[in-house]
Order: C-alpha cells, then sequence, then structure tokens
C-alpha cells in the first residue's frame, strides 16, 4: 500500500468520527504532513479535542492532553528535576506530557505568557532545555493548540512569536443541519456500541514519514515560487497595490509565512495526487497559514475588517501566474 493510500484510509477513518468538520481533518493531516504546529479556533462542542483524539486513534502514536489554566507552571508542561534519595544522590530529570508525538493544548490562551512560553523552544527546535539539559522530542511530534474565539475574560493573548510559530490556525465553524443529525445519530450508536468497540485499522508512523519524502519531491515552478514571494510581500508594503490595502495592514507577514505557504501548498498538492504546486494550492491554503501573520491596522479593526477579507483582498491585488 502506498503512502498516499494509507493518508486516505486514515483520512476516512477520522471522517467516520468527525463529522460535518471535513475542512478540520485536512487541516490536521496537512499540518502532520507538513512537519507543523497547529492553532485551531472555534467555539465549544466543534470536536476540536475529538479530531486529535481521533487522529491518535487511528495512528500508532502517543497523545498528551494539556488543558491550560491560569494556575499551570511551565513545568507542568517540560518536566522538572527532582532529587532521588538513593547512593548516588542525583537530581533525575521527570518528562512533562510535552514530551510525545501529538500535544493538545487545549484553550492555550487561558494560561499567561510564561507558561506558553514554555511551548516555543520545543515547537520551533523540537527540543527542551532544562538546568542546562537539552531533551530531544520524539521523531514525529505535532502541537495542536485550541482557543475560544468569544471567551477573553481571563485569557491572556498569544505573544506574535509564538502566533508565528504555527504553522496554520484553523478557524472551524458550526455543522450544517444534515451533518448535526449524523452527530446525533452517531452518539447514538457509540453510547450503544460503548462496550463493544473494535479496533480500527491503524496506520503506522513510518508512514507519515514515507509521504514526507514523497511531497519532498513535488515540485513547484519558478512562477508558482515568485507568486508565492509576492503575496507575502503585499502583506508587508501593500502601499505598492492599493491605498484601501495599506490603511488595514499595520505589519505583514515575516518569512515563515513564505516558507509556510511553499510546505502547505506541496502538501496540498500531494494530497490531490499531484507531484507539482498550482496557484489553487496556494488559494487553498493561504488564508490558515496568513490569518495569525498579518496585523490588522486600529482604522481596520474599528471597521470590523478581518484577516480573511484582506487576504481575499492581496489576492485580488497579486496577479496570478500563467
Amino acid at each position: 500500500m502506498t503512502p498516499f493510500e494509507s493518508i486516505s484510509i486514515l483520512k476516512e477513518q477520522m471522517s467516520k468520527s468527525i463529522i460535518g468538520q471535513d475542512k478540520l481533518i485536512d487541516r490536521i493531516i496537512l499540518a502532520l504532513l507538513a512537519d507543523g504546529n497547529m492553532l485551531l479556533e472555534g467555539l465549544p462542542g466543534l470536536a476540536k479535542t475529538r479530531a486529535i483524539k481521533a487522529l491518535s486513534k487511528n495512528l500508532n502514536c502517543g497523545l498528551s492532553r494539556i488543558q491550560f489554566t491560569p494556575d499551570l507552571l511551565p513545568s507542568d508542561i517540560t518536566g522538572t528535576e527532582i532529587y532521588v534519595p538513593n547512593e548516588t544522590e542525583k537530581f533525575v530529570f521527570q518528562k512533562g506530557p510535552i514530551f510525545n508525538n501529538l500535544i493538545l493544548a487545549d484553550e492555550i490562551n487561558r494560561a499567561p505568557a510564561k507558561v506558553q512560553s514554555a511551548l516555543l523552544e520545543a515547537m520551533e527546535e523540537r527540543q527542551v532545555t532544562v538546568s542546562a539539559n537539552t531533551y530531544k522530542m520524539e521523531k514525529l511530534f505535532m502541537v495542536m493548540a485550541t482557543q475560544n474565539p468569544i471567551e477573553q475574560e481571563g485569557t491572556y493573548p498569544l505573544p506574535e512569536a509564538q502566533m508565528d510559530r504555527f504553522l496554520v490556525h484553523t478557524i472551524i465553524d458550526y455543522p450544517n443541519d444534515d451533518a448535526e443529525l449524523e452527530i446525533m445519530r452517531l452518539n447514538n450508536q457509540e453510547a450503544a456500541a460503548e462496550h463493544e468497540e473494535k479496533q480500527a485499522h491503524i496506520i503506522e508512523q513510518q508512514v507519515v514519514f514515507d509521504a514526507r519524502k514523497e511531497i519532498a519531491k513535488v515540485t513547484t515552478s519558478e512562477e508558482i515560487e515568485k507568486y508565492m514571494v509576492s503575496l507575502i510581500s503585499a502583506t508587508r508594503y501593500p502601499e505598492r497595490y492599493s491605498e484601501e490595502l495599506a490603511l488595514m495592514i499595520d505589519f505583514g507577514s515575516s518569512p515563515r509565512g513564505t516558507i509556510a505557504i511553499n510546505r502547505c501548498s506541496r502538501v496540498h498538492a500531494w494530497m490531490k495526487n499531484r507531484d507539482y504546486v498550482i496557484p489553487e494550492d496556494i488559494h487553498s491554503v493561504i488564508k490558515d497559514v496568513l490569518r495569525h501573520r498579518i496585523a490588522i491596522s486600529y482604522k481596520g479593526r474599528a471597521e470590523g475588517i478581518t484577516a480573511d477579507q484582506v487576504i481575499d483582498k492581496i489576492i485580488e491585488a497579486v496577479a496570478v501566474v500563467a
């Protein structure tokens, strides 16, 4: 079985328990194959936690859930050194929940910046440093952090440096009425079969690594590369494209945005069973890649302009390659 077929099976199996959120499943698999981290924003009850659990259930890997609260400490995430009163009388490092394959950082904005920053090194360098000692993360590693968009009381906005380390920022909404009906029926079925659960076909981690090797061979033409750079440039120098756009943006994306568009569009092309990138691949991922990397101006926020609307105008303004 090819990596593409195995990933298709993984997606299909996740879809059986995550109804009405096809975009969510696509973006989780995209972030996994792109070897990046994901920030997921949505109202409570929209299957955010269920989705990452479905991934770990169908993929042979571990999952750690960290519930972020105001009283959480950095050591609760990374781990700490404890004194072992034996013959050696040494301090031994006890690893925290960050040392796993999939990390669910639930309601990450509930914890203060000092705790949020405990994830920075792990997300970027794939390692954790404690007391001058460095500990490597698992080879397969992904952080999926969640946020509630409506409750802001008692929350701490993520610093820009950390936002930039998320490969994608995905926003999910309510399912439609038909999907809602299926969700209700699925819940009844799961309750009835609670003690008769059958083990699903488990996808091995090696499939992900093999898929990444194939994705690395996806070609990107020089014209497509220049188009990606032009889109990022439009977020930094919007005055070159239109006065209206310039009034909406305070500052644009860092080079991480360019890298992220390239990585995600290649994954998207591979998931569509193509070995080359086309503009549609870029357009499919650009909002998830850029919505957390663009700072909307005060005037834009006052007029209710969203990052997605700004990105739409950027796509209109930048000429598409032939």
